[in-house]
């Protein structure tokens, strides 16, 4: 897979088979190579004081195992294979060296395979581990046999632990990149759909007076520019918050507010443009409420306002409250359009509705969508302010 193609999820689904940045894996390397050379170097050396030439050969064996510890992030099965090996090397030419003391690099090559590699992988491992103990029988006895077995399982359980710890931050990872994704697809969505129903519109009565009554159609072609300017600069906004473009400065993100009830005038006269009456009503005071319930107030009238415009058969009149209170902020928006079957299943479809109930839901919220007795289709939110910041 070519990396420029490799998605967020495809890294996190990378780091869950085990793989460790280049620094990582130097500093394993490192600690790794200390412990064992500390440890076991010097045992070799004590064990070996006055034996000649074999103190040399452990020694030489030894500093293989630190080498070969180098790769264990990248092949840990031929690590472990290898210093299980020279361990065993290092046992029979020094058994002054106690066994769980020769395989000590290998213990840690195992920590590191049960880490980052499946489960069943470093089960086999662990089992091969455990071959060599009746050789510690002879040493040491059956605490010999204790000490060196208790020693293998409990480096394959840090490595399963250390590997859970990995597992489940890979899990919040992915989570997070999913939430953040379907944020984006809810901005996105909310933002085109309202623009492109506005735009639609007004390009359609545009086509109808052309030709009789043109200063109209120039008003239409007006209005299409504006929505088209305003959904331009929420996009802006929207993929700012991936990284700000180099000479930014604040005074240019203050000319360029984000959407909120503030604006909810300048959402308002964006439908008045299509020819339909939009009442706007608002009670108690908007300014001051946390942004995450903030924008949601101004996105599910947005949502309710362009499923009007695309779904409301007959609708010319539609009526939008905003009322602010001490607990929570109303939002309600009705029209007084036909209550048909095909309506009610079209306003059911799609992401708008969902997407409604699901923005009410994030700050704790609820919402109901549903047609009137009367006639009409509403929209009724509920969304609480103590406790969102």
């Amino acid at each position: 897979m070519d990396r420029s193609s490799r998605q967020p999820g495809d890294a996190i689904a990378g780091d869950a088979r085990g793989e460790l940045s280049p620094r990582a894996a130097r500093a394993l390397w490192w600690g790794s190579a200390g412990l064992v050379l500390g440890v076991l170097g010097s045992s070799v050396l004590v064990a070996g004081a006055e034996r000649g030439w074999r103190p040399a050969v452990a020694l030489a064996l030894v500093l293989a195992q630190v080498c070969a510890l180098r790769w264990q992030a990248r092949v840990p099965v031929v690590v472990l294979a290898v210093n299980a090996a020279t361990g065993l090397g290092v046992w029979a030419l020094l058994p002054a060296v106690t066994l769980t003391g020769a395989l000590l690099a290998a213990q840690v090559a195992l920590c590191v395979l049960s880490a980052i590699r499946p489960r069943r992988v470093s089960v086999r491992a662990l089992a091969a581990m455990c071959l060599p103990a009746p050789l510690a029988f002879g040493a040491g006895g059956p605490a010999g046999v204790a000490v060196y077995l208790l020693a293998v399982v409990l480096a394959w359980t840090v490595g399963q632990w250390r590997g859970a710890q990995q597992a489940r931050r890979t899990a919040e990872l992915r989570r997070a990149v999913v939430e953040e994704r379907a944020r984006i697809a809810r901005e996105v969505h909310d933002v085109v759909a309202h623009t492109l129903s506005v735009m639609v519109i007004q390009a359609g009565a545009a086509d109808d007076v052309f030709t009789r009554q043109p200063e109209q159609a120039r008003q239409s072609l007006r209005a299409i520019e504006t929505g088209a300017r305003s959904a331009l600069g929420e996009l802006r906004l929207l993929l700012r918050a991936f990284g700000p473009e180099e000479g930014e400065d604040e005074n240019r993100e203050q000319r360029e507010p984000g959407p909120s009830l503030a604006r909810l005038d300048e959402l308002a006269d964006t439908v008045r443009a299509t020819g339909m009456t939009v009442h706007v009503r608002r009670e108690g005071v908007t300014e001051g409420l946390p942004p995450a319930v903030d924008l949601a107030a101004y996105r599910i009238v947005q949502e309710a306002l362009t499923n009007t415009l695309r779904h409301a058969a007959g609708a010319d009149e539609v009526s939008v409250r905003v009322m602010a209170e001490r607990e929570c902020v109303s939002v309600t928006v009705v029209d007084n359009g036909r209550t048909t079957q095909g309506r009610s299943a079209a306003a059911g479809a799609g992401r708008g509705l969902v997407g409604m109930k699901e923005r009410a839901r994030l700050v704790g919220g609820s919402l109901r969508a549903g047609p009137l007795p009367g006639g009409g289709f509403e929209v009724a939110a509920q969304l609480p302010v103590e406790g969102v910041s």
